[in-house]
């Protein structure tokens, strides 16, 4: 299968383009300047594509591939957009050992993506989370806020049909 990943085009606007250069200009010369950048880019367009942190380093001086290196280190950061659900799968300790493994397979199967895509169509995406802090529920998923607990592969179904 095809990575949807490097299949989902850069849709910026011209709009986002300038919300983000004003922002560069007011902050390019502050002292720690990076991450509020980074943060402020991924507030305007969801994600950080290549094509983001490129505007970023062409207007901070800053090099991509130091851009790049913080983008990819800090899990708030995203190089990938996210669906309109997002959907995450908890595989900590008490969640995986009563099945969520088998419900997180079970998903990349149904959506036909892997953990960290978004599905073709932009409606959900898929990530594995490590604990949601609801372990007397396990195994959980959440859609978006919504929280899914005591959940079988059974279950899959009709949660996703839910948001179809």
């Amino acid at each position: 299968m095809d990575s949807v990943k490097s299949t989902v085009s850069f849709k910026g606007t011209p709009e986002q383009e300038t919300e983000l250069l004003d922002f560069i200009r007011e902050k390019k010369d502050d002292k720690g300047s990076l991450m509020p950048i980074l943060q402020k880019a991924q507030e305007i367009y969801g994600y950080l594509p290549i094509e983001v942190q490129k505007i970023i380093s062409d207007n901070t001086g800053i090099p991509l591939e130091k851009i790049y290196g913080v983008v990819t280190f800090y899990a708030q950061f995203s190089l990938y957009p996210k669906g309109e659900y997002t959907i995450s799968v908890c595989l900590g300790t008490a969640c995986y050992v009563k099945g969520s493994g088998e419900i997180f397979d079970k998903l990349q199967e149904m959506l036909g993506i892997s953990g960290g895509e978004c599905t073709e169509d932009g409606k959900f995406s898929l990530e594995a989370c490590r604990c949601i802090g609801a372990c007397g529920l396990a195994p959980v998923l959440t859609v978006n806020e919504d929280v899914y607990g005591r959940l079988t592969v059974d279950d899959v179904d009709k949660i996703i049909a839910k948001y179809a």
